[in-house]
Parts: structure tokens; sequence; C-alpha cells
């Protein structure tokens, strides 16, 4: 690796790469592979494999964690809220915004429902709960009441979690948080898992808190988490009499093995998370053009993703020409979310309003505008970063950012010379 950043000439522009072995956007942590190996075994030995006690332990510590009433460990986040959204009997439009990931609105249709897409706030890139309440108050007006309210807290960042409970409490619907990132985050000191009707959490390996692969529902309404528990298992109560079509969603004991123990360096990977942030944040401060996404204050993110904002008119360069310009230094990056999932081929047929088109592909004219979450969409980039990143690779790729926008104009004559 070269140490030469600062005064060194970008790789796009014939110098050597800073990392020419690659640097990934995450890399999974795992404090103690031998201690893992060790309980994983130790299950093996016993034979069960399903429905056992780690699961139920997993479950118990994070209801006691997020201090809620019920939480039901799944396969998936996905299915969680696929579980979640049939439990509730979502028919109709369910609000929820278009910048996320897709499985947001997978969900949604998957159970029944419509998405119907709302705009992403400008500071932190959650729901705007102002555009919110303008759709719910359309679809009212029009005769179609929504059937849920559904938020991300996106990047680890809580959503707005009072706001937003007002606006289903005034609409009489459920708010169903997709909360992916966010096993970790706080929202005014409360720990994220206990607000509306129900939150769904992500443990796959890109996660803060990993299971290998997994999910986690929590709630207060214990009826929504016994449909939940019955339907992770194909609606089988235990009878084999279903009570309702379900799918396979259980959670196998390895898999719960080893969230139990990434449960137990949470804490110091989202505090090292947020360090890291604070590292890169420090040498990007006074560059033009470039911010991080931060949450509220008094608010803490799992910093599940480092995510930048980049105006390419003070900056010099727009977030795809940066993209490539570590692309060319051996860095990994993501533009999370582009496109956002109402320009996705999925839902092309569906306009944001949630009035289907009878099934014919749109031209993208029938959408309506949600111009402030096409514009982040096309400003966001994220570079690596990973709980047990050392501060100087945090900064190396910090001041490959700044170097970018230092030599914008060149760069910019090169990549219009190479384009891809």
């Amino acid at each position: 690796m070269s140490t030469t950043t600062g005064t060194g000439r970008l790789a796009v522009l014939g110098g050597p790469p800073a990392f020419p072995d690659g640097l990934p956007l995450v890399r999974p942590t795992i404090e103690d592979v031998p201690g893992l190996a060790a309980r994983l075994t130790a299950v093996l030995a016993t034979g069960l494999l399903t429905n056992g006690p780690r699961v139920r332990e997993l479950e118990e510590r994070l209801a006691d964690r997020l201090d809620v009433g019920h939480v039901v460990a799944v396969g998936s986040c996905t299915a969680g809220l696929m579980l979640a959204y049939q439990a509730l009997g979502v028919r109709g439009p369910v609000v929820l915004p278009s910048f996320t990931f897709a499985a947001s609105a997978h969900a949604v249709h998957w159970a029944g429902g419509t998405p119907t897409f709302a705009e992403a706030r400008e500071s932190d890139l959650t729901l705007d709960p102002v555009d919110a309440a303008g759709v719910l108050g359309r679809l009212a007006a029009e005769g179609r009441p929504a059937a849920a309210l559904s938020a991300t807290h996106v990047y680890g960042t809580p959503a707005q979690t009072e706001a937003l409970a007002e606006l289903a409490a005034e609409h009489g619907i459920p708010l169903v948080y997709d909360a992916a990132h966010a096993l970790g985050s706080a929202r005014a000191g409360r720990a994220v898992g206990g607000f509306g009707t129900v939150e769904v959490f992500s443990l796959s390996p890109t996660k803060v808190m990993s299971a290998g692969e997994g999910g986690i529902v929590a709630t207060e309404d214990a009826e929504l988490a016994r449909a939940v528990r019955i339907g992770r298992d194909y609606g089988n109560p235990g009878s084999y009499d279903c009570e309702f079509p379900g799918i396979n969603a259980r959670m196998s004991e390895l898999h719960a093995t080893m969230a139990l123990f990434s449960l137990e360096h949470l804490d110091a990977r989202v505090a090292r998370r947020n360090e890291l942030v604070e590292v890169f944040r420090a040498e990007l401060d006074g560059v033009p053009g470039v911010r991080i996404v931060d949450p509220g204050r008094g608010d803490v993110s799992t910093r599940k993703d480092l995510t930048l904002v980049v105006d390419a008119q003070p900056y010099g360069l727009n977030a795809a020409q940066l993209a490539r310009v570590l692309r060319a230094e051996g860095v990994d990056s993501r533009h999370y979310y582009a496109p956002p999932i109402h320009r996705q081929q999925a839902y092309a047929g569906l306009p944001s309003d949630g009035v289907p088109s009878d099934g014919l592909p749109s031209d993208g004219g029938q959408q309506r505008a949600l111009p402030v979450t096409d514009r982040l969409a096309s400003q966001v980039i994220s570079p690596p970063l990973w709980s047990h990143m050392d501060d100087e690779v945090a900064r190396r790729v910090a001041r490959l950012v700044v170097e970018a926008g230092g030599q914008a104009t060149a760069v910019r004559e090169v990549l219009v010379e190479v384009p891809g």
C-alpha cells in the first residue's frame, strides 16, 4: 500500500493506487473466531439445530435490551417485515420512503399491500413526515385510505419517531419500522426497537450486529408477536393444523449462537464506528460540497454505513465520478440508494401515488415527482467502514476524497476521455 496521500497523484491521473490490494466496503467483525467456533461446535454436539434454547435466549436478551414486550427471531429482516404486514392484515396503500432498500417495498407487496412512496428528508435522508402527511391526506381524500405507514432508520439514523407516531395515530393506522440497520441505535436516549407498532431488524453480514443471516421482530403487541412466531413456522401452531399460510422463516440455533456472540460486542462496535466517522470528518473539514449524513442531536446511529452527500457544483465532481476515483485507488464504494425504489424495474408499473397502471410498464411519466429523493440518490456515496478499521485507513480514504475535489478539473478531463 502506498502511504502517500495529501500530495500524491491520484491513480485515475496515473499515480499508484493507494490500496493496490483493494479495500472492500465491508468486513464483518468477529472478535474471537476460536471462541465463536467453540460455541458453534457445542450446538452441533446437541443435535438440536432449530427451535432450541439459543433462539429463545436471543429473544429474551434482546427484549430486555430494547425494553419491549416481545421479540421474535426470524430468518431475515425481509421475512420479518412480510410476516408483520401479514399479521397486521395490511391491504391497500402503505406509505413508505422510496429512499430505502428494496426489501422495504417487497415486503409490502408480498403481504398484499401497495407500496406508496413519499420523500426523504434533506438533512438525514429518513422519511419526511411532512411529505408523508401529504400523501396520507391525499389518499384519504380520494377514498383510498392508507393501510399502514412505514419508515426506515436509514444507515442506522433514527427516523422522526415522534412526528410519525402522530401521523399514524391521526390516520388510525399501524406504524412499521424497517430497522434493518439500527440494532444499537437510539432516539433521544431510547433504544430503537420500541417505536411504532413493530420494528424489524436485520442480522445479515453487513450489519453491525450479525448472525450471518437473520432478523428480529420487536413489538409490544402480543397478538402480532404470536402471529409472527407461528407464521415463521408455516403458520403451524404446533398441531400441524396451520392457522394461516405462513412461511419458513425460522432462525437456526447456529445463527442464534452467532447473534448472541455478536451482541456481546455490539456497544463497542457502535462506539468504534462513530469514532471512525469523526476521524473521517476531521479530514474533510473545510471541503466544499461534501457532507456526512448524521443523526439528529441526542440520537445515536449504528453507522451501518458512512455515507457522504456530494454536491458537484462546489466540490467539482459528482458522486459517480468520485466513485470512479476511489475505484482506481482500489477503494470499494456504494450508492445507497440509487436507484431509489420508485425508479426500479420491479415497480415500473406502479406510480408513486400507489395507483396501479393495469400491469402496463411505466415510462416514468406516471411517477409522482420525488425530486428530493431523486437528487439525493444521485448524490450519495458510501466509502468503506467496518468496526475493526484502523484510524489511518479511515484517514487515507478521507484524504482521497479531499484530493479528488482538489484535482477535480484534471479528473473530469480524464473521466470524459475514459467513460465507464
